[in-house]
């Protein structure tokens, strides 16, 4: 891959609490500088993202049900529907990960069909949140996601105890067996880190550091 190849797999983010409309102007300066894949902020940012990034090709991301997951499937089916009014072509959403825990599948697949038919269209990147998971419980998600018709598993929020490993990235490409694709997410914040990931297996890659890794 070259240096533009892999820029084009950064979903360049800012889903910090104290992002400023000047942090989020600069996310968006850098992705059209950069030519990032998208930029991913919170929801109350998709509208402003998406008056400074129209027509340039690089989309707006919105996350659904962050961090936690635990919002019902309305809630997340009516942030979802918003989000892409806003202008979010893309939705990064967290399963119902006590839902998983519990075995309770249907209502897991459930619950992403819900923000998947609430896009009408936008790409659906399913965050697992891999580090409160085991191995099973990996497969289950990656399939219930393929299942309900998203287009992505995701491996981590970024909030929680633990970030993307090349481990679950493969372990997730092998489960979704072109199904789907794969984003890799958490704790990434080099060059090395991406490519890492990019090497297990990766088709996307979420950071919060990607004018820096564009610097490498």
């Amino acid at each position: 891959m070259n240096k533009q190849d892999i820029l084009a797999t950064l979903d360049s983010t800012n889903l910090k609490p104290d992002a400023t409309r000047a942090d989020i102007d600069k996310l968006c300066r850098d992705a059209l500088r950069y030519r990032f894949a998208s930029v991913c902020v919170n929801p109350c940012n998709v509208a402003f993202c998406a008056e400074i990034l129209k027509d340039s090709g690089i989309a707006v991301a919105s996350v659904i049900g962050f961090p936690l997951g635990a919002n019902s499937p309305a809630v997340k089916a009516f942030e979802a529907a918003e989000a892409v009014e806003d202008g979010a072509q893309e939705l990064d959403m967290v399963i119902n990960i006590g839902a998983l825990k519990d075995g309770r599948i249907d209502d897991v697949e459930a619950d992403i069909r819900a923000v998947v038919m609430a896009g009408e269209g936008a790409i659906v990147k399913v965050i697992i949140e891999t580090c409160l998971l085991n191995e099973n419980e990996k497969v289950q998600a990656c399939l219930a996601a393929v299942r309900a018709g998203a287009q992505f598993v995701k491996t981590s929020t970024g909030f929680s105890k633990g970030g993307a490993t090349a481990e679950d990235v493969a372990l997730m490409k092998r489960t979704v067996a072109g199904k789907c694709k794969v984003k890799a997410a958490g704790g990434i914040r080099t060059l090395k880190d991406c490519l890492a990931m990019l090497e297990a297996g990766a088709d996307r890659i979420g950071t919060g550091s990607g004018a820096a890794i564009a610097a490498e």
